[in-house]
């Protein structure tokens, strides 16, 4: 039987990994798909402590984060093209020489 425990544990060990990817990353499109990852992670937690509750908060509040990472990923993408048509490259020490 799966607890909540497991579901929360397993939220858990997915939040880390996109934080270590976030931390540790130094170029930009893995930035984004570890912010994925963390939002993903947030979704899971929301979403099984709603199944467990017995109500649709968590599974609303799901919804909202998932339209605000498709909003982070067109922006996110947006600036990852317009970033490596400029300046031929996506890492993160090259591009913090930047001016205007």
């Amino acid at each position: 039987m799966i607890t909540l425990n497991h579901y929360l544990i397993f939220s858990a060990i997915m939040f880390c990994i996109g934080l270590y990817g976030i931390l540790r990353r130094k170029n930009i499109l893995l930035l984004l798909f570890s912010t994925e990852i963390m939002l993903n992670a947030i979704n899971i937690a929301f979403i099984a402590i709603s199944y467990y509750r017995g109500d649709l908060q968590g599974q609303i509040i799901a919804l909202f984060v998932i339209a605000l990472a498709a909003a982070e990923v067109a922006i996110g993408l947006g600036l990852v093209l317009l970033l490596h048509k400029k300046y031929k490259t996506l890492d993160l020490d090259n591009l913090s020489n930047m001016r205007g």
